[in-house]
């Protein structure tokens, strides 16, 4: 009697243990197929990404948008008349000089917020012509007495008073170029570059040698630049914006950046430049790559955080799912596959809760809070399952630790993938310790880790 009850108990261990080494296996499962809803949620960041893009390009419309700036350069038409070829020459300031200054603010509609700046601008440059032209197409006519002064702006719409310049104490105000209709841009390399020209007329000639100054005033979004106009270009920006990103074909020599602002100076002499001192209109479309940029940058953009939240999705649901049979082996009660199905409908609970959270409140604040909630239901969920105290402590301590592990990884950017390489590694080995009295075959660990539980 007693062998035949031991037989049975024997079996009956068998079979249990055999079927949680298939529950393993349906548990990895689950969790590929509950990252199926995550794509529908990516989805949805996708589209709020999208209509934040709209709204900067309806702020942007109205206060000028990215701006890129040519300071003072002279344009002279000039006529091939064999070829009955019209064109304007270009010389570049031998020295260029630059000051900026912006203040910037958030523009908001609706949740969306976009960073525009008003800046004040001052360029300043030293012409010489002696030598010009040197590379003026052959059998050129250069017509000096259409000569004009010019500054260039991407998008004109920005300016917040007349642009004016100052030439041996005179100043005057710049107007729409009449030499902008013969210049073309059709071999820019970098078809963002397209200039509105302001100009106005002086009396310049071979030979001569002057400076001008220029003053402008002009408001945009998000970035600003200003092309290495001069042979030589030095430029100073100041700003009150927090996190400028800096960008463009130079990085600055010197620069500061706090709480209340930032400067930033760049130096580029000609020979890094790589645009030629004076050449036909084309030549400017090179200048495009020597822009001298600031953006204006958002640190905490909550959907291209909650994005990269996203491409751990697999490596969470992995996870919680695996504490939860660890929780189940060590426990010797079974869950069933519905209760993991709902722990992981639980999970992308927790991307929308951290999106529309993130959208009012930040993505730290709206992780703190979506994963506080999530967090506190799952460790309410394991004393519900388990109907014990003890491993709802044991939950809430270690689903803590994997939030705190994701909120790192989306914050450590550059070393995001060694930390997740290494805290995976060392859930597995830890799933590996709790069941190493496992048998998946034919023992009975499940009974003994039942019995010790209890």
């Amino acid at each position: 009697m007693s062998e035949s009850i031991s037989s049975e108990l024997s079996m009956q261990a068998k079979i249990l243990s055999r079927s949680m080494g298939v529950k393993l296996i349906v548990v990895c499962a689950l969790a590929l197929v509950m990252c199926i809803p995550a794509f529908f949620v990516e989805g949805l960041v996708q589209e709020r990404t999208q209509r934040a893009g709209q709204v900067l390009h309806e702020i942007s419309g109205y206060v000028g948008g990215q701006q890129s700036f040519l300071g003072p350069t002279l344009a002279v038409p000039f006529t091939v008349k064999n070829k009955d070829w019209h064109g304007v020459y270009l010389v570049f300031p031998t020295k260029a000089s630059g000051a900026t200054k912006t203040t910037a603010e958030e523009r908001r509609r609706s949740l969306f917020k976009v960073p525009v700046f008003r800046a004040d601008l001052n360029f300043d440059g030293t012409f010489d012509l002696t030598g010009v032209p040197a590379a003026a197409p052959q059998g050129a006519e250069l017509d000096w007495n259409r000569a004009e002064v010019v500054i260039g702006v991407s998008d004109a719409r920005g300016a917040q008073s007349d642009a004016t310049l100052t030439m041996d104490g005179k100043t005057m105000v710049l107007v729409p170029s009449g030499v902008s209709d013969s210049m073309s841009f059709s071999g820019a390399q970098d078809q963002r570059l397209r200039l509105s020209l302001l100009g106005t007329p002086v009396a310049a000639r071979p030979g001569m040698q002057f400076s001008v100054s220029t003053q402008l005033r002009f408001s945009g979004a998000q970035r600003i630049a200003v092309l290495a106009y001069g042979k030589t270009t030095q430029l100073k920006v100041e700003g009150d914006w927090p996190s400028p990103g800096f960008d463009g074909g130079f990085l600055p020599v010197n620069r500061s950046i706090s709480p209340h602002g930032f400067t930033a100076e760049w130096s580029v002499p000609f020979i890094a430049r790589g645009v030629r001192a004076e050449g036909p209109a084309d030549s400017i479309n090179g200048l495009d790559e020597t822009s001298l940029g600031v953006s204006f940058i958002e640190v905490t953009d909550p959907y291209q955080s909650v994005d990269r939240s996203l491409k751990y999705v697999l490596l969470f649901l992995g996870l919680v799912f695996l504490s939860y049979f660890v929780f189940e082996v060590t426990t010797g009660k079974q869950v069933h596959a519905a209760q993991y199905v709902l722990v992981g409908i639980a999970q992308i609970i927790f991307y929308l809760l951290l999106l529309s959270l993130a959208e009012r409140l930040g993505f730290d604040f709206g992780f703190l809070i979506a994963g506080a909630a999530t967090v506190l239901l799952l460790s309410l969920n394991a004393a519900w399952i388990f109907a014990s105290r003890v491993q709802a402590a044991r939950a809430l301590v270690v689903f803590s630790l994997l939030y705190g592990l994701i909120y790192m990884l989306l914050r450590l950017e550059d070393n995001a993938l060694l930390v997740g390489a290494i805290a995976s590694f060392m859930a597995v080995s830890a799933a590996m310790y709790f069941t190493r009295r496992i048998d998946w075959f034919s023992s009975l660990p499940i009974s003994q880790g039942a019995n010790r539980s209890a």
